[in-house]
């Protein structure tokens, strides 16, 4: 009888193989937080809502360092380590987003349900675009980032019109080729991005403790940093095309 020899495993099978999978795992936790927070927001607890979408922005944050420096893709290539990211990205950036607000009586009634369409059909279209990323990592036109607007619109609390037409504008800023800066990925003035990022991150979690009830130099702290990441990289080419 002939013994068949096993399929040959990486080196290192056993542990590294398991702490790979548990990366692939650790981000698919994500989408738990999204059903968490989804249900924060069918209760209309919007504070607990964003704290839930919060941690799931910090498992985004660690999982792709993790899965690099584990080489994950080589140790489980059976299973699509950037599918699963994009599973979980749209349901916490994007679906339960959108459904805050839509659901959060801060749009114009009648067009509510229309631009919760609107967020996530663009959002979809966005995931697939092979362009969305640029070859120094920014992102091309508005990257989804709906738990961010979501956030600012609680945080703002505009009037329904303005609001209404805010969201409006950011579904069609998605198709436009603007950059936006990556937090982690783009290189020039990463040191200055990551610690705005951080600043951000300590007052965004202020004011969902406060339940959005914040001093206005928070507010204006906020969206300086948002308007940063947004326009940073449009100055800097102006910038540098401006005479001298």
């Amino acid at each position: 009888m002939t013994q068949l020899d096993p399929s040959p495993l990486p080196p290192g099978s056993g542990t590294r193989r398991a702490a790979a999978l548990g990366v692939h795992l650790f981000t698919a936790f994500g989408a738990a937080i999204a059903l968490l927070a989804m249900l924060e927001a069918v209760r209309q607890h919007w504070a607990g809502m964003f704290a839930w979408l919060g941690l799931a922005l910090l498992v985004d944050a660690i999982d792709g360092p993790l899965a690099r420096r584990l080489d994950v893709a080589r140790l489980q290539p059976q299973w699509s380590g950037d599918v699963l990211d994009l599973v979980v990205d749209f349901l916490t950036y994007v679906f339960v987003p959108a459904y805050a607000i839509t659901a959060s009586g801060l749009l114009l009634p009648i067009a509510a349900p229309l631009l919760g369409v609107g967020i996530v059909i663009s959002s979809a279209m966005y995931f697939a675009d092979r362009r969305m990323k640029t070859e120094d990592n920014h992102f091309r036109g508005f990257p989804a980032l709906w738990n961010a607007a979501a956030f600012y619109l609680f945080l703002l609390h505009p009037p329904a019109i303005v609001g209404s037409l805010g969201i409006a504008a950011l579904i069609g800023l998605t198709f436009v080729p603007f950059r936006v800066v990556h937090p982690v990925r783009v290189a020039r003035l990463r040191g200055l991005t990551l610690a705005l990022i951080a600043l951000w991150a300590v007052l965004a979690a202020y004011a969902i403790v406060r339940d959005f009830e914040v001093p206005l130099p928070v507010t204006i702290l906020l969206c300086a940093v948002a308007l940063y990441v947004c326009l940073a990289d449009t100055l800097i080419r102006l910038f540098r095309r401006a005479p001298r």
